[in-house]
């Protein structure tokens, strides 16, 4: 049977077992309703006038009116005759009465009404005791029938709840229940359902995609396992170490490169937990770091480690494993990945390119210098008078080999900086004589532009602990490009104020500002912001950042584009 036909004769058997109980009810309560009434109507009324005509026939003698009660009562009576046997009690009370009113004195009279009275509430107690029993009996048949019909719908809901709500919820329980087997990949569960109804055919489905599934599991375990294979030998044989952990940071695999540098085994490496084997290796240590105190920033310094007879370079990067179980919407963190990406080529490749920068620039600095001073003795007019043509000549020549010997002493400085060859001499430095190199270095420029340098120091600070000389390049740097940037007849503030403990140098224009996108990389190596047509090699401002950071310091930058820049750095007070 279907479960939509067992659901609908079970609610149908008790919709038609409440309207039949409730008819009964209604039927048996208007009986004995009737029953009452009967009573209460016809034999009460009878009672209650001959008491009150009683009454007034003891008071006939004494109270003129008495008459008058006890005929208007006895009219009420002859109105109110139900009972057999009534009407001629009532008609010689009728006939007593009238012989009584014209002999008032006559106690034989009088005795003889009582009698007919006491005769006549004799035949309404009669009737209403019998009535009484009828009205007893109907009762008792009204609640014998309604138990009866009330114990057959407790019997049948009964049953139905006992067996409806199973023959639903057993099935789906068991489905269920196999289902979580399918999904913990159980692929030889089936289920078994009797009948013709709804779950028989759901249960034909579920046993053959299980079914279907099994054989999917079977046909694919072997490929499973072969490109397992694959990914352990690709790991295995990857010139990078690599070491994967789960969520619980348990070892699951390591390659051979990873052994190869930490020097050990991997009977003794993987199936551990890497806090573990970190306890008694400081190279693991030193990559676990990041992983045992996540809150810590990580360090993005790359990491020098002996491997292959010489002091390698590796750049750590770990890779959290994050997977979507199927059929849910939240992701599950699985464990990570770390890799040691070497780099070791391109540090000594770098090195060699710092290397000839350096090289270069100092043999070029030579020959420059040279054309600098020969331009000076054209220019000399003990030599020789130049005519104007030749005067624009060399003009031009000495602005170019200006510029020339500016782009050599960057590339210079920026080759010693990486170099470590460049000697700081940090000791303390007048801010006063900083501040006034860097402005007479720019003065003729900025009244070129018809700038204004206005200069704001706090009284208190004098000294800072700082390499003057390099300091005031710095300072001479951001000023210069302050000036490069601003618009004609604008200011740019000069402020020195103290932090902290700390000095702080700032420089302030007004000028076009830099676009968000590229304020993080202005102090990248030869980085020029796109579209500018300013002259510059793009090395000012790392070789800026180099030196400031070399002396314990940092700098930063802050702009509103379309509105100006801050460049500010920041070093110790004495």
């Amino acid at each position: 049977m279907k479960i939509k036909t067992k659901l609908n004769i079970g609610v149908g058997v008790l919709f038609v077992m409440i309207v039949v109980l409730s008819v009964l009810s209604v039927w048996n309560i208007t009986k004995l309703k009737k029953d009452t009434n009967n009573i209460l109507v016809a034999n009460y009324n009878t009672l209650e006038y001959s008491r009150n005509m009683l009454l007034a026939l003891e008071e006939i003698n004494s109270d003129p009116l008495a008459f008058e009660v006890f005929e208007k009562h006895l009219e009420k009576q002859k109105k109110n005759v139900t009972e057999s046997g009534e009407k001629d009690t009532t008609e010689k009370i009728i006939t007593h009465f009238g012989s009584l009113k014209n002999n008032p004195e006559n106690t034989s009279l009088q005795s003889s009404i009582r009698k007919d009275l006491t005769e006549l509430m004799q035949l309404n107690m009669s009737a209403i005791q019998h009535k009484s029993s009828v009205a007893d009996d109907t009762a008792r048949d009204a609640i014998t029938v309604i138990s009866v019909v009330g114990m057959i719908c407790f019997l049948l809901a009964f049953i139905l709840m006992v067996n409806l709500p199973s023959n639903i919820a057993d099935p789906v329980r068991q489905l269920t229940a196999s289902i979580r087997q399918i999904a913990n990949q159980n692929y030889k569960e089936r289920v078994h359902f009797e009948g013709s109804s709804e779950f028989s055919e759901l249960a034909n489905s579920f046993n053959t995609m299980a079914e279907k599934l099994q054989e999917y599991s079977e046909s694919r375990l072997d490929k499973i396992l072969k490109g397992k294979k694959r990914i352990e030998t690709l790991i295995d044989n990857m010139q990078d170490p690599v070491i994967g952990i789960d969520e619980n940071k348990r070892v699951l695999f390591v390659n051979n490169e990873a052994l190869s540098i930490t020097g050990l085994q991997k009977e003794s490496f993987v199936g551990q937990l890497i806090q573990d084997v970190a306890i008694n290796n400081d190279l693991v240590r030193n990559i676990i770091k990041d992983l045992l105190y996540p809150d810590e920033s990580r360090d993005l310094e790359s990491m020098k480690i002996y491997a292959h007879g010489k002091e390698s370079y590796f750049e750590k990067n770990i890779i959290d494993i994050n997977i979507v179980p199927t059929g849910e919407q939240d992701s599950q963190f699985i464990g990570q990945v770390i890799m040691l990406h070497n780099i070791t080529p391109f540090k000594e490749l770098d090195l060699a390119k710092t290397n000839f920068i350096g090289t270069v620039s100092h043999e070029f600095k030579t020959p420059i210098s040279s054309i600098k001073m020969g331009l000076q003795l054209l220019e000399n007019e003990k030599i020789g008078s130049l005519n104007d043509d030749q005067k624009n000549l060399v003009n031009c020549i000495n602005e170019d080999t200006t510029q020339l010997l500016k782009i050599t002493g960057e590339l210079l400085n920026i080759a010693q900086v990486e170099s470590g060859s460049m000697k700081l001499n940090i000791a303390p430095s007048k801010i006063s004589d900083i501040i006034k190199y860097a402005v007479e270095a720019n003065k003729a420029a900025a009244e070129q532009k018809n700038i204004t340098l206005n200069i704001k120091t706090d009284e208190g600070p004098e000294l800072v602990k700082a390499d003057s000389e390099k300091t005031s390049w710095v300072l001479n740097n951001l000023i210069s490009n302050a000036i490069r940037y601003s618009y004609q007849n604008s200011e740019i503030i000069i402020e020195v104020q103290e932090v902290n403990h700390h000095i702080v140098f700032s420089v302030k224009d007004t000028g076009q500002g830099i676009e968000p996108k590229y304020v993080n990389r202005i102090f990248d190596r030869y980085f020029r912001i796109p579209g500018s047509k300013k002259e510059g090699t793009g090395l000012g401002l790392s070789i800026s950042k180099e030196l400031i950071e070399s002396q314990g310091g940092n700098i930063e930058v802050e702009s509103e584009y379309g509105a100006g820049s801050t460049f500010r750095f920041t070093l110790e007070k004495i």
